[in-house]
């Protein structure tokens, strides 16, 4: 039985099988939309029963096309990359914000000192004793 694998797209997916039925129709063989809306209903992943679920409470599944099907399971798949892909940017904004914060105090802390007439600087020290040790011209 064809299955479709974790890492395969719905659109990869009922390309791969329509291109299958494609072949045994011109076989001559009877090969009915229906019989493939319940194979695609059959071997999607886990990931996807909800959306079944969904679809088969609100419509009979025995009526519904396969475009239909093929819609709102991309549907679903795009809500779930939109989410894992926010949570990615939400992490790395994070981290981000952790790292700007923390040279943040570290300005603030060589303004401080500036404002007090301290400097880390340390060269700072070494022109301000040059500039004392130095006769007037």
């Amino acid at each position: 039985m064809q299955q479709m694998k974790e890492s395969e797209t719905i659109k990869e997916y009922s390309d791969k099988l329509l291109s299958i039925v494609n072949n045994v129709r011109l076989l001559g063989t009877e090969f009915s939309d229906t019989r493939i809306v319940q194979k695609i209903l059959m071997t999607v992943p886990e990931r996807f029963k909800s959306t079944i679920s969904s679809l088969e409470n609100s419509k009979d599944l025995s009526n519904i096309t396969l475009s239909e099907l093929v819609y709102a399971l991309q549907a679903q798949e795009q809500r779930r990359l939109m989410r894992e892909e926010c949570t990615i940017e939400g992490a790395l904004r994070a981290k981000l914000k952790l790292n700007q914060g923390h040279k943040g105090e570290k300005k603030q802390a060589q303004w401080n000192n500036f404002q007090k007439g301290e400097s880390s600087n340390k060269w700072s020290s070494k022109v301000e004793d040059e500039k004392t040790n130095n006769p007037p011209c």
